[in-house]
């Protein structure tokens, strides 16, 4: 297992081989279905959560899904759907069947009341969110507001390099990772999380990408788009995510 590692953080983009027609079918995932549901069979199936009023939710969408599960049955015993790329609505109790679940730009994130008890209940059941993709202080306000009806008590707090979701299967050696694209100026990552009962003794039940976005470096991994790099980062910070998810 260790050598396979290190053969993947060196030519972890050599992996991915999606044809052309499955690439960017969606538009970016502009024209995602608000729902799809892989038939349920007890293997890993990554789930995308929908909200109204925004396309955000579905940005990336499905290449995201299709690079990330591809590389993560390759170098993993993950036993993985292959269409295994699901879109629930955040109140669908459907959502029960599977451990982690994903929220792409949640700046612009207005859950129901039905939203957020189904959520406060995944997670206090165990499940694990993966935010990710958004930006500057007015999306942090919105996505802060969203998380603290969810969570009333939880307490958002600063991750580093050194937390166990970094070393879960890649040691990741840095943080230090710039957002992609430009936005007006460099930006840089930085990573947060809410740990049960606010103990960092504790699992952490939530992590949160701010001021970067996994999922378009994953999307764009096989078009050179991006630089190496820090897709190859991207890659190592999604697989350690999923790996944590399944075994904190």
């Amino acid at each position: 297992m260790f050598l396979r590692r290190i053969a993947f953080a060196v030519a972890l983009l050599g992996l991915i081989a999606l044809p052309a027609s499955a690439q960017r079918r969606y538009d970016n995932g502009r024209n995602a279905p608000s729902h799809y549901q892989a038939k349920y069979d007890g293997k890993f199936a990554f789930v995308r959560l929908f909200y109204d009023r925004y396309p955000g939710w579905s940005f990336d969408y499905p290449d995201m899904e299709l690079n990330m599960m591809s590389i993560l049955s390759k170098i993993s015993n993950t036993n993985t759907t292959p269409e295994g790329r699901n879109i629930l609505h955040m109140d669908d109790p459907a959502i029960f069947n599977y451990p982690i679940a994903y929220i792409s730009e949640p700046g612009y994130w207005f859950p129901s009341d039905n939203d957020v008890k189904n959520l406060r209940d995944y997670v206090s059941k165990g499940g694990f969110l993966i935010i990710d993709d958004f930006h500057y202080d007015n999306e942090w306000a919105v996505f802060e507001q969203a998380i603290k009806r969810v969570l009333p008590e939880g307490k958002i707090v600063p991750l580093d390099v050194k937390h166990p979701i970094y070393n879960t299967f890649f040691q990741v050696p840095t943080l230090h990772i710039p957002y992609p694209g430009n936005r007006g100026g460099p930006l840089y990552g930085e990573f947060y999380g809410i740990y049960q009962d606010n103990d960092p003794s504790k699992a952490l039940q939530v992590v949160i990408n701010y001021n970067m976005d996994l999922g378009d470096y994953m999307e764009y991994s096989g078009s050179g788009f991006y630089l190496v790099d820090p897709s190859n980062e991207a890659f190592k910070l999604m697989i350690n995510y999923l790996i944590y998810g399944h075994t904190r």
